[in-house]
């Protein structure tokens, strides 16, 4: 008996510990859970409360009506509203209007100022007037989206007569949908827009890489729009948005059965203010009528009509992104699979045959693309809201006079010993950097066969939507009442979800008492008890589970979608031509008149080239040098900024003047460099001081982001030369002491 009494203490002590973690563990669980279901209680709550309201929104900012669409001779239901700043927020008298628009895909508006680390707010921060095109729950009766188009020009026609004396025209921000939206505004009424920028927006729909981003795949293996069109039948000419939030859904399952919903649990007592916050913004459900849907998705994401020039307006305009006058940036990330980079910029590949052509249309073009941030997190992240936004409102005039081309814009973290770190508005350094069509097509895309696998799919679409026009319409119209619409929102399943969980169920009247007594009593399981590290472990597991098969289900459904739409026979009965090569079954056409335009053009900046005075040959000369670099630093533009903010008002020149300057120099360049440079000492003053200062600007301009070497260094000595009178080239080190003396 005293022997085994030793021997039984270090068995028990394990099993003392296992059970006093177990009760921890299951204290914690429960109180857990408890606070969970009453979280969810709280999203119930907000729903309906979110869902009464008369102009439901998200907005973090306070914000003043500025025009209301439904009162335009076309109503709609779409609003201007301007962000009214705080105290702590100065706003620059001069400084150009920012307009955010936010996408109708099935969401209410406000994601765009969802926070103080916003859109707006870094556009706010940058001293820009910020307004906001939001919308109601319900579209106008009637209402299309050309009729939306025609309201956001009288916004924006709005917004500039309220700003007459800002340097510039407004910036545009189109998020996700709303990008292709402004994009075609911006086609048919380019005067209205200063610099536009598109943030995961879709606007090459066919584009993709094999075995990822399948959402291109649904409009094919569901035999095209004729769903659409039965869906906004049975819901009285309207289609719920809630159909939309569900496909976005359901291209995450792990996100959406488990892992945000375990988030909460397992953080519930830091992440509940977050997550209400969002799905305030999430369950916020709006409808579509189902002219605007079916435009959608036979014109958009189906038929893939927009970079082609297809879409017509009423009066038969044609819908030319390469009518756009504003420079374009674009805004994409590799994560987001629902507008990967291909689709975010391969309309480029589908206008332009080179950068040549690019600039022959006078557009300036920058893209960005983001390593692994996902679609929402494109327009709600703070990181990068106080990253990219930040910098592109900060820099947006060096964005607007950017020489015609395409540029990948780049950010490096601000380090103290950079050099002119001053000249740096931020935390990050941006640099627009030269690119040509091949960095676009390294993105991904398809090849000719997948092309004609498309084509077949929209001409699918073309033939079973007529076919339920024609046969089925009539009769679902018939059934069809205001009573079965109303049946079918209200009993979606995301909107049920939300109801369930509310105060309205009364199964639900216990919880809050019970969560609020949990809550004065709380004790939390510690950070190393064993049963929260299996639980972690445990849902991994869930995670992987159901990512596999969501890998499963996307790899049957590719190559469903390639096999079906592959087969030569349905190639052939829907009239593709099996030898058509890559992209040209929507290559945007070519105009002639547009050769001759180029033509006209050219001749006039050839004969202008031996025009001009001091202001020109400065701009000549740094463009000279920068090319060499083929890239433009914010410093160099802040310099430059500062050069011209000093200059006498009655020399001084407005930021379009400075543009059109740019532009005008940078052409010259390109038509003829020889006879660009050689022109330079006679256009030059004769005093030899002025001359010394003017070169002195330029040294500064184009040695502001680092010292020149190669190449650069070379046009600098060379430049010196022809600001000297045309004599020999000076060494590096003489040409900075005459520079600077």
């Amino acid at each position: 008996m005293t022997t085994s009494q030793p021997s039984s203490e270090p068995v028990s002590l394990p099993a003392i510990a296992w059970f006093t973690s177990a009760s921890e563990y299951a204290i914690d669980a429960a109180q857990r859970s408890l606070l969970f279901l009453d979280v969810m209680r709280q999203r119930g709550n907000v729903f309906r409360e979110h869902a009464a309201e008369d102009a439901p929104h998200v907005l973090e900012f306070k914000c003043e009506l500025v025009m209301d669409g439904r009162k335009l001779d076309r109503p709609v239901n779409y609003v201007l509203a301007r962000i009214v700043p705080s105290d702590d927020v100065q706003i620059g008298l001069t400084a150009r209007p920012f307009v955010i628009v936010d996408p109708r895909a099935g969401h209410g508006p406000g994601i765009g100022g969802f926070k103080a680390d916003s859109e707006i707010g870094m556009a706010m921060r940058a001293g820009h007037p910020c307004y906001f095109v939001g919308f109601l729950p319900e579209p106008m009766p009637g209402q299309t989206i050309a009729d939306v188009a025609r309201a956001e020009a009288e916004f924006l026609a709005e917004v500039i007569k309220r700003h007459p004396q800002a340097d510039g025209k407004p910036c545009v921000i189109g998020n996700c949908q709303a990008g292709w939206a402004v994009m075609m505004l911006a086609a048919l009424r380019p005067e209205l827009f200063g610099p536009i920028i598109i943030a995961g927006s879709p606007l090459s729909y066919w584009d993709g890489v094999r075995g990822q981003y399948p959402m291109r795949y649904s409009g094919g293996l569901l035999g095209g729009s004729w769903l659409t069109a039965l869906t906004s039948d049975l819901g009285g000419g309207k289609f719920d948005g809630a159909y939309l939030v569900q496909n976005f859904e359901n291209q995450n399952p792990a996100n959406t059965l488990w892992t945000k919903q375990y988030n909460l649990y397992s953080k519930i007592d830091t992440e509940a203010e977050r997550y209400l916050g969002f799905e305030r913004w999430w369950g916020g459900h709006v409808n579509l009528n189902a002219e605007e849907i079916q435009f959608i998705v036979d014109e958009l994401f189906i038929g893939n009509n927009l970079a082609a020039g297809r879409i017509k307006t009423p009066d038969g305009t044609a819908v030319d992104l390469r009518s756009i006058r504003s420079p374009i940036v674009v805004f994409c990330s590799k994560g987001d699979n629902v507008t990967p980079p291909s689709q975010a910029l391969g309309w480029i590949l589908d206008l332009y045959d080179s950068v040549d052509q690019i600039r022959s249309y006078g557009q300036t073009i920058v893209y960005t693309v983001h390593e692994d941030a996902g679609h929402l997190g494109i327009f709600v992240s703070a990181g990068i809201a106080r990253k990219q936004y930040s910098e592109f409102s900060d820099n947006i005039d060096l964005i607007d006079t950017l020489p015609p081309g395409l540029y990948e814009a780049t950010f490096t973290k601000r380090s103290a010993d950079a050099k002119n770190a001053d000249l740096v508005s931020g935390d990050w350094l941006m640099r627009c950097e030269a690119r040509t069509l091949d960095d676009i097509r390294a993105l991904g895309g398809n090849d000719g066969e997948d092309e004609r696998r498309f084509a077949t799919a929209a001409r699918v679409s073309e033939t079973n939507l007529a076919l339920y026009r024609t046969y089925m319409q009539p009769f679902v119209k018939a059934v069809a009442n205001p009573v079965l619409a109303n049946w079918m929102q209200q009993f979606h399943p995301l909107r049920l979800q939300y109801e369930l969980f509310s105060d309205a169920n009364p199964f639900m009247a216990p919880v809050k008492a019970a969560a609020e007594r949990v809550r004065s009593e709380r004790k939390e399981a510690s950070a190393d008890n064993p049963f929260l590290a299996m639980q972690e472990k445990v849902s991994q597991q869930i995670v992987t589970a159901l990512d596999t098969w969501r890998e499963t289900v996307e790899q049957a459904a590719e190559r469903t979608f390639l096999t079906i739409y592959g087969t030569p026979a349905l190639q052939a009965a829907c009239g593709v031509d099996p030898q058509t090569s890559q992209r040209s079954l929507r290559k945007a056409a070519k105009s002639p008149l547009h050769q001759q335009l180029v033509g006209k053009r050219i001749a006039e900046l050839r004969a202008k080239i031996g025009t001009g005075g001091l202001r020109e040959c400065m701009v000549r000369a740094a463009l000279y040098i920068g090319m060499a670099r083929g890239a433009a630093d914010e410093r160099g533009f802040e310099t430059i900024r500062r050069i011209r903010l000093a200059t006498t008002e009655t020399q001084k020149l407005t930021l379009a003047q400075f543009k059109q300057l740019v532009r005008e120099q940078f052409s010259m360049l390109l038509i003829d460099e020889e006879a660009a440079l050689a022109a330079i000492p006679s256009l030059l003053p004769p005093g030899a001081d002025e001359r010394k200062a003017a070169l002195a600007a330029v040294q500064e301009v184009a040695t502001a982001s680092g010292d020149l070497a190669g190449e650069a260094a070379k046009r600098m000595e060379r430049v010196a030369g022809l600001f000297d009178g045309g004599k020999p080239r000076l060494a590096p080190v003489e040409m900075r002491t005459q520079a600077n003396s």
